[in-house]
């Protein structure tokens, strides 16, 4: 102590000795009085002080009393002490000296007990005026104003301990005050705006000062006085001004001169700004807090002063901060309102453009010498050697395969489980592989590098639930088929689907889950709803993954029915457009895994595979049991020992050819035993081209690989995708109420339980830590519930996916209403309906505007959690480690919310960390938000009552910054904005089918 009080001591001095002025002039009357014009022996002094000299303060009464107030009698210091008086306030006025009214009420009974009557008289010469007496509390001053502070300085209170305070008279316009006339009262020195202040240490005066001319400004809630031609003076022997042997500041305090700054805002905090303190306690000044403000005035002036203002301040320009929220809000409807009038362009345009399903099949499909392998991960590829060969541990699928399927015909890949059925169905309709591919595919006639619209039915169904097998359709027409067919031709389209499918008795029966755990149509209906879903964009191939596995075999032969149909016919499914019911044939390619009898002789040709090699590709029926008995009564005639069975008549071809597959003798897989060509359309247009075979091995990924961006080509718009997934998301809430009256119903229960638990919380200490406990448990609680958004986007995944691979709609279309139909029902709803029930319940401030400034930041808060949630979601392919990671981080950030820890004792090298925590914003901000509205903490400590502004406990129990609210607003628009982006790239590039 002794160390810095001498530090400051030379500190203060040195600054003394440098000031431009010293006020070295004594003045007769104290607190800078004037000498009263009626005797030269008495003073008119300040309102709250008298005596001959005006050196007594007040000791109760009020500001009205003048010259007959009782005064704190002078003690044997030869100063008055409040403290030892012990004086107190009447009711309904407050502050050191009891000059800062509180109550409208206290005014007038005070004017009225010297005047005689509760109305003043300072604008009568105006008709229909309300001249009543009001008390205005708030920092802007409309006539004469006092306020009175807290001075809690860390500085100051190591070397004075006691309680300081400082009361500060701001006059903007004398004559309007009910104090003008009052006796033996100075308002300001020569009717000009001006400033008093007077400085109280254990309730003595240790200090006063006066500014004039002084000029207000108003701004965001702020009022900031500047006044200038600043004198103080110390009163000597006082503790500040020599009377304590630590430290004596008269010297210093006598120097201030110069520009003085008072800046008051609604939180009850004040900034004492002048060079030298700037210079001691830094930028901003003293601080002064707990603040009250009182100034009795007449209701007429608020009103003309006020009517005054707003037309002087509408021409005014607005803060920085305000016209920044405001051209951000403008950029983002102004890009929303372009991107919508270009959709709209967009989808007028692409409603011009014809229609060729008509004119669907006729596409044949060859593939020579595909060859498909697997590099073990971290593998290399050494430049300039062949990419097939050479790197060790990979693992081969496909080697060298053959084969051709003619426009009009249906085609079987058969082989034992392993022997590459999928891999080879998936190449030819072209699906990202994560292996390397050789070999070349081509689409007669279709000219090299173009590509066919190709129809890809996998294994598995992913349907849509809660849609009916009609609506499923009709979403995918909308989706698939140009936006220059009317919906009626695109409901002719869905219908003779429909009929061709055999569907029309479950037509409008929802599917229901495929995965056999709800109720809906059966597994054959789904299978056959699959193919439906690929026929509705008039394909000119249709690929499927073992279409008849799972199945019954009545079930599975009406699927491989519908398929040879469409085969024979294909564009008649889409001669309902024009009345015809003729078209081309369509190229069908089925994976079967084992196939009954009367099921194998429903396809026109047959690929044998074993061991990623084709023992077999041509004609089907008995052809290849034809084939294979004639290698076997070959190999018998040359003396040898065949190991290929004999087939006997009757037995199930398909079954024969599995028993070969699956223990193949090596000398079946040389080239010689392939059968090629029998089932092409013709030599010319089936056979590859010279270029094609000069190509060889590249061909294959430049169709799977680097042309795949053909297939992301929509046949509709953004716009239209957009209205249609929206339809679809609609449907699915209406008749799946249950997610979101659970979400509503659980949040009005927990706004019951949370509003119960913290009901009217009081003004005390206790009270005040359970208003920020209600905050951080509000924060907590959407931090937690947002796990839901977080397992309904990884419910649906399987579902995008399937739709993207099939170039249904745009990563940007679906996001957009995935927000539109989770983000608004399932999170902003409930957070609302939570966020009120609380809010009341828990007396929270009254104030409507810092209500919804609540729920402002609630809101923000529940949309960064929903997009942390959606970026898990989407970069997981595995639901628990996402849903872990997100528990994980919740509890990350109610540790560095600063409520379990306060913010400035987190060691250093983990405190950055509290900047990566969204919860530590919003809850800053909603402390900051509540404690803004003035709030006073009243509680007794050990029998002695205090009040305290409640932003003192906040920065020392929390450590939050009082100005802070707009800051965190602005960092939780960045989490939005960030975590938005990273959802969208992630959705963009990560989340796409990979087989």
């Amino acid at each position: 102590m002794p160390k810095l009080s001498s530090l400051l001591s030379r500190s203060f001095h040195a600054l003394a000795l440098s000031a431009l002025y010293v006020n070295v002039a004594a003045a007769s009357c104290l607190n800078f009085g004037t000498a009263s014009s009626s005797s030269s022996s008495t003073c008119l002094c300040p309102p709250g002080f008298g005596g001959s000299n005006c050196s007594q303060p007040a000791c109760g009464g009020t500001i009205f009393d003048g010259s007959s107030r009782s005064l704190a009698p002078i003690s044997s210091g030869g100063y008055a002490n409040l403290t030892a008086a012990d004086c107190s306030c009447s009711s309904g006025w407050t502050g050191t000296g009891c000059n800062v009214c509180t109550t409208s009420s206290a005014c007038q009974a005070a004017y009225a007990a010297v005047n005689g009557n509760s109305t003043t008289s300072a604008q009568a010469s105006t008709a229909g005026v309300n001249n009543t007496l009001v008390c205005n509390t708030q920092p802007t001053v409309y006539a004469a104003g006092e306020l009175s502070c807290q001075v809690i300085n860390p500085t100051l209170q190591s070397i004075f301990p006691l309680q300081t305070n400082l009361n500060i008279l701001r006059t903007s316009n004398a004559s309007l005050s009910p104090l003008y006339n009052t006796s033996g009262t100075l308002l300001s020195p020569n009717g000009s705006a001006a400033a008093y202040a007077q400085l109280f240490y254990d309730g003595v005066e240790q200090f006063a000062c006066t500014a004039s001319p002084c000029t207000q400004s108003t701004s965001d809630g702020k009022d900031t006085w500047v006044c200038s031609d600043l004198q103080c003076d110390c009163f000597d022997n006082t503790t500040f001004c020599g009377g304590s042997t630590t430290l004596n500041l008269a010297g210093t305090i006598d120097a201030l001169g110069g520009s003085l700054t008072v800046a008051c805002d609604n939180s009850s905090t004040c900034y004492f700004q002048q060079d030298i303190l700037n210079t001691i306690f830094g930028s901003n000044g003293l601080e002064l807090q707990g603040c009250v403000y009182g100034e009795c005035v007449s209701q007429a002036v608020i009103d003309t002063s006020t009517a005054n203002s707003s037309s002087q301040d509408s021409s005014s320009q607005l803060s920085g901060g305000v016209i920044a929220g405001l051209a951000v809000v403008c950029a983002l409807v102004g890009i929303g309102i372009v991107a919508v009038i270009w959709g709209w362009f967009l989808q007028r345009a692409a409603s011009r453009k014809p229609f060729d399903g008509d004119k669907a099949g006729g596409v044949s499909v060859r593939w020579s010498d595909l060859t498909y392998f697997v590099r073990p991960s971290g593998a290399l590829i050494t430049s300039g050697l062949y990419p097939g060969k050479g790197t060790s541990g990979e693992k081969t699928i496909l080697d060298g395969v053959s084969g051709s399927v003619g426009a009009g015909t249906i085609m079987a890949i058969l082989g034992p489980s392993g022997a590459g059925k999928t891999t080879l169905v998936e190449l030819i309709a072209g699906k990202a592989k994560s292996g390397v591919c050789t070999g070349t595919i081509s689409f007669p006639p279709l000219s090299a590098g173009k590509r066919p619209r190709i129809a890809f039915v996998p294994q598995t169904d992913v349907l849509p639930p809660f849609l009916t097998v009609r609506e499923a359709l009709m979403f995918a027409a909308s989706l698939r088929l140009p936006e220059s067919l009317s919906n009626e031709k695109k409901g002719a389209i869905v219908s003779t689907v429909i009929a061709k499918l055999g569907l029309e008795e479950v037509a409008d029966t929802r599917i229901g889950a495929t995965d056999g755990t709800g109720r809906g149509i059966s597994g054959g209906e789904a299978r056959r709803v699959s193919i439906g879903l690929e026929l509705v964009g008039c394909p000119d191939v249709l690929v499927c993954d073992e279409p008849t596995s799972g199945l019954d075999s009545v079930s599975a032969w009406r699927v491989v029915s519908v398929l040879k149909e469409v085969a024979r016919g294909g564009g008649g499914l889409f001669g309902a457009l024009e009345g015809e019911n003729t078209g081309n044939g369509v190229a069908v390619i089925c994976s079967v895994h084992q196939p009954s009898s009367r099921l194998y002789h429903a396809f026109d040709s047959v690929v044998l595979l074993s061991h990623g090699r084709a023992l077999y590709s041509g004609p089907g029926g008995l052809a290849p049991a034809r084939h294979f008995s004639g290698v076997r009564d070959s190999e018998v005639t040359r003396g040898d020992i065949s190991e290929i069975p004999e087939y006997e008549e009757g037995y199930n071809v398909a079954d024969y050819l599995l028993e070969i597959a699956s223990a193949a003798p090596v000398r079946l897989f040389s080239s010689s035993h392939v059968v090629e060509g029998a089932t092409e359309p013709s030599e010319d247009s089936s056979s590859p081209s010279a270029n094609e075979k000069a190509t060889n091995g590249a061909d294959v990924e430049a169709l799977s690989i680097h042309t795949r961006p053909s297939q992301t080509e929509y046949a509709t718009t953004v716009l239209t995708q957009f209205e249609v997934l929206c339809g679809r998301e609609w449907k699915i809430i209406r008749r799946d109420k249950s997610a979101f009256l659970a979400h509503v119903l659980l949040a009005a229960i927990l706004g019951v339980f949370c509003g119960g638990l913290y009901y009217q919380t009081g003004i005390t200490i206790a009270g005040f830590q359970s208003r920020v406990g209600c905050l951080f448990f509000l924060g907590s609680l959407i931090a937690f519930s947002s796990l839901s958004a977080l397992y309904n986007v990884v419910e649906v995944r399987a579902l995008f996916v399937r739709e993207r691979s099939n170039s249904y709609y745009s990563p940007t279309a679906w996001l957009l209403s995935r927000i539109l139909f989770d983000v608004i029902p399932l999170r902003i709803i409930p957070t609302i309906i939570v966020s009120t029930i609380t809010y009341w319940m828990g007396g929270l401030s009254a104030e409507a505007a810092r209500f919804f400034k609540f729920l402002f930041i609630l809101v923000l808060f529940t949309l960064v959690m929903t997009l942390w949630n959606f970026l898990l979601a989407t970069s997981f392919r595995n639901g628990g480690i996402a849903i872990l990671i997100s528990a994980l981080s919740a509890l990350y950030q109610m540790t560095f919310a600063g409520f379990f820890v306060h913010l400035t004792s987190i060691p250093p090298v983990l405190r950055w960390l509290q900047w990566l925590c969204p919860l530590k914003y919003c809850l800053e901000a909603l402390s900051v938000n509540e404690v803004g509205s003035g709030l006073m903490i009243e509680d007794t400590l050990q029998g002695v009552p205090i009040t305290i502004a409640a932003t003192v406990i906040l920065q020392l129990l929390f450590g939050f910054a009082l100005d802070s609210y707009y800051r965190d607003v602005l960092v939780l628009f960045a989490f939005i904005a960030a975590f938005g982006l990273a959802v969208i790239g992630v959705v963009w590039y990560k989340v796409r089918e990979r087989r």
